[in-house]
């Protein structure tokens, strides 16, 4: 998120030799995951990724989630913002506890070409649903090239509408909602902040901001400097952008829905949770995102997890670094929470 323009020739970024040096744990899990895990994307192989990533991917069912009666799920077909797609969310939440529970409204990765909302789920369930007795609703967006920019965003916005408005239903608080995703997602996640201000739909109280994936234009240090070896790396994502925007790559009047780091404005947004590595492709977009906020007078927490690629935590879940990045996110939705709770009382 910043006022800039699309830039012309990059400058000092293509200068950019040495890259942070991973974490040790995370070097290790990397290793072992092979040449694989770093294969870019690319316009030619794009397809056969996708492919091979749907079936890879683990897709829970409804009574997988339910996990022997711990959690109540429903998958529900709701009208997008057209009103001529319907969205497909997965609503869970911890089952036993009465009273309407604050939500987290959550948008997978995967580069807005893969992924799904119910391989999410069981992660989401296990570290917050629980714990913070939170419900969740994970969103089954649009994936390009099959559908572009505007239609994963738009599918995010009806869904968000349609929850708040349907909150009761639900059993969750419409005042207590938390917008979130992790890569691709968290850049819907930051996109749905600006929408729902702009279009002054339902308030959000916070936004969850994993590695976002904020700014087309592909041309920050980072980017250049941990080009071919990051997880995702700017051939990756210039072919993920490119499969979003189509003829509208590039354009210098983009709007901030499409990729929120062409926002100008960064008022009155919910507080910001906002995590990159310091060896990863999207760190310096994530830092100029929680420096905008902050210029704006908004509130932002940032955390940059030294010698962390991107979707490190995935790859490595039980490295410490992974661990200290899973508390510190808790502890931010535990404050958020706590924030706004009435009773002035969360989970602990």
């Amino acid at each position: 998120m910043s006022n800039a323009g699309v830039p012309s020739e990059p400058g000092p970024v293509s200068t950019a030799r040495e890259a942070p040096p991973f974490d040790p744990e995370l070097q290790v899990a990397l290793a072992a995951l092979g040449d694989e895990a770093r294969e870019p994307i690319t316009p030619e192989n794009l397809a056969a990724r996708q492919e091979r990533d749907a079936a890879a991917r683990p897709r829970p069912t409804a009574q997988d989630l339910r996990a022997d009666g711990r959690f109540e799920v429903a998958e529900l077909r709701v009208p997008g913002a057209s009103g001529g797609h319907e969205v497909t969310l997965v609503s869970a939440r911890p089952a036993g506890i009465a009273g309407p529970l604050p939500l987290l409204y959550y948008m997978h990765g995967g580069g807005m070409i893969a992924g799904n909302a119910w391989s999410v789920l069981p992660r989401l369930l296990r570290e917050w649903a629980r714990t913070l007795e939170l419900a969740v609703v994970s969103v089954e967006y649009r994936l390009a090239p099959q559908a572009q920019y505007p239609a994963p965003v738009e599918d995010c916005y009806g869904g968000f509408v349609w929850v708040a408005e349907h909150a009761a239903r639900l059993g969750v608080d419409a005042d207590r909602i938390i917008v979130g995703g992790k890569s691709a997602g968290g850049g819907l996640a930051a996109a749905l902040a600006l929408l729902t201000r702009d279009r002054g739909g339902p308030v959000p109280i916070g936004q969850l901001l994993l590695s976002p994936m904020l700014d087309d234009r592909n041309n920050t240090f980072s980017s250049h400097q941990m080009a071919g070896i990051d997880t995702w790396d700017r051939r990756s994502n210039t072919t993920a952008w490119q499969a979003l925007l189509g003829d509208r790559y590039g354009a210098a009047d983009l709007p901030p829905y499409a990729a929120p780091a062409r926002a100008t404005d960064l008022s009155r947004l919910p507080p910001a949770y906002i995590e990159v590595g310091s060896a990863e492709t999207f760190r310096d977009e994530g830092v100029a995102c929680a420096q905008a906020i902050w210029q704006a007078g908004g509130q932002a927490e940032l955390h940059v997890w030294p010698g962390a690629f991107h979707g490190f935590d995935t790859f490595a879940p039980r490295a410490v670094l992974s661990q200290d990045a899973r508390n510190a996110r808790t502890r931010w939705l535990r404050r958020i929470l706590a924030q706004s709770d009435p009773r002035g009382e969360v989970a602990r």
